[in-house]
């Protein structure tokens, strides 16, 4: 729909079976990374980070969508000529990174970039999808550098990055995401769209910054949440007895004998103040 060739044509030519190292399952269907980027709301005034780009896919359902610019980074070089086809293509929208997502500062890409909002959209490769969003959502400065982030991951990481408590898949990412964003599930992909087909269902989250999230520092949240849910089938006063146990539940107005997936956020960031 857009004059480039077939994505199956571009894998081909340029011979990019996807790689399970890498965490690597192309989405080949255009309907679907439109899908995605009609998700992410209006691009025409904003810069979209996209992690994870693979031989374009997603990348050209955002330029077609009239995102004004797209910074795609990818780490597998064999990527990189299929995505210069695409940057020539749309001249002057599309800058490649060829690296690591994990040992990239993207807040300073995003102060590099020259104005309108930054959002991040990717189908994230699914060994560092979760390391990506916890970092995205505990970032020093908040607001953060972005507007809003709408990513893939496996089905189950989805349920848990938007659960509520008392819910089985309620945990440290749905305390994070809760924390700081509004999210939710915008719809589910199949495994059939992707190549290779994965053998779980996948589902792509949207998530908003909250203007003003509850005060709390963020390492000891982090650390927090960790402790809680390490011992998740245990009493608070125990899992979180390296903190403080019952004499840090009874400041916080807490009570020793609840367990870590029946707190709400709030009282998660009470406990935290209460560190």
């Amino acid at each position: 729909m857009d004059g480039l060739p077939p994505l199956r044509a571009v894998i081909e030519s340029h011979g990019l079976q996807a790689k399970k190292a890498l965490g690597q399952n192309f989405l080949l269907d255009l309907n679907l990374t439109g899908k995605i980027a009609r998700a992410a709301g209006d691009l025409t005034e904003a810069t979209v980070i996209e992690v994870g780009p693979g031989p374009g896919g997603l990348t050209r359902a955002l330029l077609f969508s009239g995102a004004r610019r797209v910074i795609a980074i990818e780490r597998d070089d064999r990527c990189l000529e299929a995505l210069a086809e695409v940057s020539n293509h749309y001249p002057g929208r599309l800058e490649v990174i060829a690296g690591d997502a994990l040992k990239t500062d993207f807040a300073a890409l995003a102060g590099a970039a020259s104005g309108g909002p930054m959002k991040i959209v990717a189908n994230l490769p699914y060994n560092i999808g979760t390391e990506l969003l916890i970092r995205w959502l505990t970032v020093t400065e908040w607001p953060p550098f972005y507007t809003s982030m709408t990513l893939m991951f496996q089905r189950e990481v989805a349920e848990r990055i938007v659960a509520r408590p008392g819910s089985d898949a309620y945990g440290r990412l749905g305390v994070l995401a809760g924390w700081r964003t509004e999210a939710k599930i915008a719809f589910d992909v199949p495994p059939q769209a992707f190549t290779p087909p994965p053998k779980v269902m996948s589902s792509v989250v949207h998530l908003v910054p909250r203007a003003s999230p509850l005060p709390a520092e963020v390492k000891k949240l982090g650390r927090v949440t960790e402790a809680a849910f390490g011992q998740r089938r245990k009493m608070l006063r125990q899992s979180v007895k390296s903190l403080g146990g019952e004499a840090l539940l009874t400041r916080a107005g807490i009570d020793p004998t609840r367990r870590a997936e029946t707190l709400s956020v709030e009282e998660f960031v009470r406990l935290t103040n209460a560190v």
